[in-house]
């Protein structure tokens, strides 16, 4: 789980650049790239901006590491969800 919490921290600050915050397009690279295998429409930049307006609590156009933490959350929380339902083709 270290390693997990590592790379979610690392990845977030090799996105930002040096900066505190992650730019819009900073925000969907980070997506697309690291996301984009358990997360749908992020190849839809549309989707990507409305998802990042939707994580954007303070309304500055950026992306805090609380905000980022708040999508991890939630992709942790469907992945969990996901592997918890019985399988439909199974009958279980």
């Amino acid at each position: 789980m270290e390693g997990a919490i590592k790379t979610v921290v690392m990845q977030f600050l090799s996105a930002t650049r040096g900066k505190e915050n992650l730019s819009s397009k900073s925000f969907q690279k980070l997506v697309q790239s690291q996301l984009g295998n358990i997360m749908s429409d992020t190849d839809s930049s549309s989707a990507v901006k409305d998802m990042m307006k939707g994580l954007d609590d303070n309304q500055d156009g950026k992306v805090s590491f609380q905000e980022y933490m708040t999508l991890i959350g939630y992709v942790a929380n469907s992945v969990c969800e996901q592997k918890g339902q019985p399988n439909a083709a199974g009958g279980q």
